[in-house]
């Protein structure tokens, strides 16, 4: 009897850690400084400018904009911050996948903090807009790519990270875009 229960409980962790082993996976990866950049098959279908980027923030004002300082531009930063996703050195681009320029976009305006108000919550939809836009927010079922929570937990996790560990949280975001 005293087996029996044991054997079920130990299946049932073999379960659940089988149901949860992309998430143990790749905090494994984080741990061992083993997360790499997936080449990506998805072609660049939408390229953000500042303008076209300022215009989906004006959109934005309507549900969040109870505050006169929200997506009211504190400096330049933000159009750095658009421009950078596309940087690229010696003719070669330095974020050549749609994933990891919108993980930059999210990163960039999350730390840049080039807003009065509401940067979290621009940088978040930027980064859903910009994917949305290249095709790749939603899956081929139609469900969500990345949940409300992971959305969250990324943009918050940027948002106290370390400038210094900017190329692990951009690593981090791309691979929980699988």
């Amino acid at each position: 009897m005293q087996n029996e229960k044991f054997d079920k409980d130990t299946q049932s962790l073999v379960d659940v850690v089988t149901d949860y082993a992309f998430a143990l996976d790749t905090l494994d990866d984080y741990d061992h400084q083993r997360l790499t950049l997936r080449k990506s098959a998805v072609a660049e279908k939408f390229h953000a400018t500042y303008e076209n980027a300022m215009a989906a923030i004006q959109g934005l004002k309507d549900k969040f904009g109870g505050s006169a300082l929200f997506g009211h531009e504190k400096d330049e930063s933000f159009k750095s911050s658009i421009g950078q996703i596309y940087q690229t050195f010696d003719g070669v681009e330095l974020y050549p996948s749609v994933e990891q320029k919108a993980a930059m976009l999210l990163y960039l305006v999350t730390k840049n903090h080039s807003f009065s108000d509401g940067n979290k919550r621009i940088a978040a939809t930027l980064f859903l807009w910009f994917l949305l836009n290249n095709g790749i927010l939603y899956k081929d079922d139609g469900s969500k790519r990345i949940a409300d929570a992971t959305l969250v937990t990324m943009t918050l996790m940027i948002a106290e990270s370390r400038s210094e560990d900017m190329e692990m949280m951009v690593k981090v975001v791309v691979n929980l875009m699988r």
